[in-house]
């Protein structure tokens, strides 16, 4: 999953049968799962048969339509609730920028982990979240551009920063070694 052109992870082999089978179980056609989640249905077509890299916005669109999380619909089918490998979601243009989600707790709100790793030159471009969600990040090596719609913030180690995530934003490095932060993504459900 990634918002430029860069090598699939094997999280899309996941992503294709829990959309496919999650569709099923809600009786919903392709089409319906794309009016519903606004991704068009080639693009539902192509995920389930694997062949699509789809945005992790995107993503979280078909993943609220199907009633699950966004954890729930990358990462194999298993039977219990416990999450303990972290899930390559994102790789970037250059080699060594990654995302693995490590790990998510189902409340009253969601929550999600992160670990990401920036190669220097590398950036993330994120489509706007619904609203309601929000981000809060930890560097803890190198230094990080967080371009939202208003400034741009540069991160340190030990620094944090939250924002509400239903703008764009860019996480950038324009250092000459890696940047790695921690990722929360919170979703905050009104009753």
């Amino acid at each position: 999953m990634s918002d430029h052109p860069a090598e699939a992870p094997a999280v899309l082999e996941f992503v294709a049968e829990n959309v496919k089978r999650l569709r099923n179980e809600r009786q919903l056609t392709q089409q319906q799962l794309a009016d519903q989640s606004e991704v068009s249905r080639r693009m539902v077509a192509s995920i389930e048969n694997g062949q699509a890299n789809i945005s992790l916005a995107k993503l979280n669109q078909l993943a609220m339509v199907l009633g699950v999380t966004f954890s729930e619909i990358v990462r194999p089918a298993i039977d219990n609730t416990t999450q303990s490998e972290q899930i390559l979601t994102w790789k970037g243009a250059k080699a060594g920028s990654e995302a693995y989600l490590g790990c998510s707790v189902i409340s009253q709100n969601e929550v999600e982990l992160w670990s990401w790793k920036l190669a220097a030159g590398d950036f993330y471009q994120a489509e706007p979240d619904p609203q309601g969600f929000y981000e809060m990040l930890y560097i803890i090596e190198g230094v990080l551009h967080l371009e939202l719609s208003d400034q741009t913030h540069v991160l340190q180690v030990g620094q944090s920063i939250s924002y509400p995530s239903d703008q764009r934003y860019r996480y950038v490095n324009q250092q000459t070694s890696p940047a790695r932060f921690i990722r929360n993504a919170v979703v905050l459900r009104s009753n």
